[in-house]
């Protein structure tokens, strides 16, 4: 064949060189080779970052770089703490799994942090395991920067996971709790918020379209007889109120003159 002339030649190279036609194995080596670019790369990292455990993006990546735990996604609420031991023990040793827990029930929620002895076996962990099957789903292994005391709890406004909050009613997985929550959100995407305009009355003994019971008027309560005193047009009544039915009323003498009588004339 033409390319037996090459001493040497590394197999990319070969792959480039040869066709399909003269190389029936030209294909496969193409494909070795993207393979060990892509492990040479290493696991793609979402640009995600956690604002409550660490301060800035840069203070997690340098937390990354040297921690030996990694963060498990899209685990089936039913998934077992033996069974994530199974599967991750395979690449080193595992110090401990933190299960991911509902924030209000305090049942697992889908995800975990797997702690390793060791950086290196969480890297190679976060390599060969993430997008396997665990329980019949796909899992997602990440570095994570290191376990906190509170980040096992989730943080959705349901006390999940968010991505739940946001999976809508149609979506239907049984391995997550079943239908989304994501139709309940409002128009400026807030979840299980009331509308603004939507006032509850605060006695709920109220029926609808009745004023609640403590906004109906009251006159004869304090609040309103202080008012009283204070508004002078009241005034007058405590005048009144001060003479007594069976004492009798002093008459102020008349200021007005008397008008004589006028005696009749008549003509002579």
């Amino acid at each position: 064949m033409w390319f037996t002339s090459v001493p040497f030649c590394h197999k990319s190279a070969i792959a480039i060189l040869a066709t399909k036609d003269h190389f029936p194995m030209a294909e496969l080596y193409a494909e070795v080779a993207d393979e060990e670019q892509r492990l040479a790369r290493g696991p793609s990292q979402r640009q995600y970052w956690d604002r409550k455990t660490f301060s800035s993006f840069a203070e997690q990546q340098r937390a990354m770089e040297r921690s030996s735990t990694l963060y498990v996604g899209n685990l089936s609420f039913f998934t077992s703490e033996v069974q994530i031991y199974e599967l991750f023990s395979r690449v080193g040793h595992v110090k401990r799994v933190i299960m991911g827990l509902d924030r209000f029930k305090k049942t697992p929620c889908g995800f975990c942090f797997v702690e390793y002895s060791a950086h290196p076996e969480a890297g190679a962990c976060a390599q060969f395991l993430s997008e396997t099957k665990l329980d019949n789903r796909v899992v997602r292994c990440e570095m994570d920067g290191g376990f906190r005391e509170g980040r096992q709890f989730g943080r959705g406004l349901s006390g999940g996971q968010v991505r739940d909050d946001r999976r809508s009613k149609d979506d239907y997985d049984a391995g997550r709790g079943g239908y989304g929550r994501g139709d309940d959100a409002t128009a400026d995407g807030h979840h299980f918020r009331r509308s603004a305009h939507v006032k509850r009355p605060r006695d709920d003994s109220v029926a609808a379209g009745e004023p609640p019971a403590s906004r109906q008027r009251r006159p004869d309560s304090p609040k309103d007889e202080s008012k009283e005193e204070e508004n002078p047009r009241f005034r007058h009544r405590e005048d009144d109120a001060d003479v007594g039915e069976d004492e009798p009323v002093e008459e102020k003498p008349s200021t007005e003159q008397p008008v004589q009588e006028q005696e009749e004339t008549t003509e002579p």
